[in-house]
């Protein structure tokens, strides 16, 4: 019998995605890990993840990791990974924006990540809620995105969607 619980939290910006799925894992967990796939380019992020991590407190560990999620072992583990559309941009860029390239490598990494007993909560946001770009690469990484997403729905046991910082159960 498997103890792997797979949840996915999606919304946009500001729906209050992380503030949800911070209080399941810690209804999972007295001391989850929090897997960080954002690469820190400026000081704005750089306070936006100063108040994550302090409303998180000390009873979180925190794991970076840009792309290749599956070399961690979360075995018996709560992992919250925020966010899924940071580390899609991560691999998006760095296959050269190739769609299907990049999206194969998200898979893998996906499968083996979470080939593992374990809780994992993905964060992840709704781009392509909005209008469609006038741009080609955005178009593509909207496709991407939400291609990656709906992989990730169907693999999980839980989804919700969160609108204006109500969570939403729709799976």
């Amino acid at each position: 019998m498997s103890d792997k619980n797979i949840i996915l939290v999606t919304g946009g910006q500001r729906s209050g995605k992380s503030e949800f799925s911070e209080s399941l894992a810690l209804k999972h967990s007295a001391t989850p890990v929090y897997l960080a796939t954002a690469h820190v380019m400026d000081d704005e992020f750089r306070e936006r993840v100063r108040i994550h991590q302090n409303r998180r407190g000390p009873d979180w560990t925190t794991v970076e990791e840009e792309i290749e999620l599956g070399r961690h072992d979360m075995t018996g583990k709560t992992v919250l990974i925020d966010c899924v559309t940071m580390w899609v941009t991560n691999v998006f860029f760095k296959y050269n924006e190739d769609v299907q390239s990049s999206l194969a490598k998200l898979k893998e990494e996906f499968t083996k990540f979470t080939s593992h007993d374990a809780t994992y909560i993905f964060v992840s946001n709704e781009i392509g809620s909005g209008g469609v770009s006038p741009n080609a690469m955005t178009r593509r990484f909207t496709d991407i995105q939400g291609w990656f997403n709906q992989f990730i729905a169907s693999l999980a046991d839980e989804v919700y969607l969160t609108v204006a910082g109500i969570p939403v159960k729709i799976k």
